[in-house]
């Protein structure tokens, strides 16, 4: 982990608009996926559910994962982040692609740097290997970055399509053919699929009731089509490198989009849309989402040049990862409650809602600091 300061921004809207090195649309749509994960999530539920509007009830309910089989909003929040992960491997990694032996060592550290503060951030300095959860978001975002940068330096483009359809039709073959042992091919209740038995036999640590408990929903095999999302990424990232005009690559990123959407939803009737399993329905209608997000992000902010109000999304979307980590150590509640107690106190019904927007405005302002000072931890 080091601090980036080769980067020539600021918090400025002037040195905004001046970068041209980089699509700023990423950025934001990455900090704006981000901002659901550090409290935009708990602000707005509060929100919704002190409004006494007929709709409030069901846009909350958008706010919180599906049970099981289904998509909401919040299930795209996570394959949203490790598609932008892909996005970025292009733009980031494409001069190697003649050289590949040049950028091995990079990817290889980057990689075990991701996994290994993902197993701090799930408390691995405790020591106590058998209460330890070995997967999880950090662990999977490393892989999947590896993994799919190594594919992407080293291959063609035909052949990194290949691997996608691949993995996709190879999971779905995986997950209703293979027979679980003492139990049969093809279920995919939360207890009885392929995906879970693997995790409860092999993956070492515990398997936690909040992660559907028969089961990591980061686990051992889930992480195979969790490359694909990647994947899908990467091919979104080549194709805003492309020499199609800039209108034509929002064009066909949009309309790509909504040919996901249309595979995963037909798909899922056969093969249904499971984030916790990330079935292969799941990466299609989830990348399907992501694409026409990046393609209204890259419109407004990349082509048109509405640039101004993107600045409140690309502090965020700077650092990232450094948020999601700090959360785990940083007491933002309490300082929150620390400083806006006694407003709070004063809110009477809202007194949560105020102090969780409290928590927003902390980190907030935390990550516009960095911005403005140039600070920016690259993992």
């Amino acid at each position: 982990m080091a601090s980036n300061m080769s980067n020539p921004t600021s918090g400025s809207i002037k040195q905004l608009e001046s970068q041209s090195s980089r699509l700023m649309s990423i950025d934001a749509l990455r900090g704006f996926d981000m901002f659901w994960i550090i409290g935009g999530d708990d602000f707005f539920a509060l929100l919704l559910g002190a409004s006494t509007f007929a709709w409030a009830p069901a846009l909350k309910d958008q706010l919180e994962h599906v049970e099981w089989q289904g998509f909401r909003f919040y299930d795209l929040i996570f394959p949203l982040f490790i598609f932008l992960v892909g996005c970025a491997i292009p733009l980031s990694l494409e001069k190697y692609r003649s050289e590949p032996g040049r950028i091995y060592a990079r990817i290889l550290r980057r990689t075990l740097l991701l996994v290994a503060m993902g197993l701090v951030y799930n408390q691995i300095q405790d020591l106590d290997w058998k209460n330890l959860r070995w997967m999880g978001v950090l662990q999977r975002i490393g892989i999947c970055y590896g993994i799919t940068a190594l594919l992407f330096v080293t291959l063609k483009t035909k052949d990194l399509m290949v691997i996608f359809v691949s993995i996709l039709l190879g999971y779905w073959a995986l997950l209703l053919l293979v027979p679980v042992p003492s139990g049969s091919a093809g279920v995919l209740t939360p207890s009885g699929n392929l995906a879970g038995y693997v995790d409860r036999t092999f993956l070492p640590g515990k398997i936690l009731k909040e992660y559907y408990g028969h089961g990591d929903n980061e686990g051992l095999l889930s992480t195979i089509p969790a490359i694909a999302t990647t994947l899908l990424g990467v091919f979104s990232g080549m194709l805003l490198q492309s020499k199609l005009t800039s209108w034509g690559k929002a064009s066909v990123l949009a309309l790509a989009g909504i040919g996901c959407l249309v595979a995963g939803d037909a798909w899922g009737s056969v093969f249904p849309i499971i984030k916790n399993l990330w079935t292969s329905s799941f990466v299609l209608y989830a990348g399907g989402w992501s694409m026409i997000l990046l393609a209204i992000f890259y419109t407004l902010i990349d082509v048109i040049g509405w640039r101004r109000w993107a600045w409140i999304w690309v502090v965020v979307g700077a650092n990232a990862i450094t948020i999601y980590l700090a959360q785990q150590f940083i007491p933002f509640e309490g300082i929150s409650k620390f400083l806006f107690g006694g407003v709070a106190s004063l809110a009477g019904n809202y007194q949560a809602l105020t102090l969780a927007g409290g928590v927003l405005a902390i980190k907030w302002t935390l990550l516009a600091f960095m911005y403005r000072h140039r600070i920016f931890l690259r993992f």
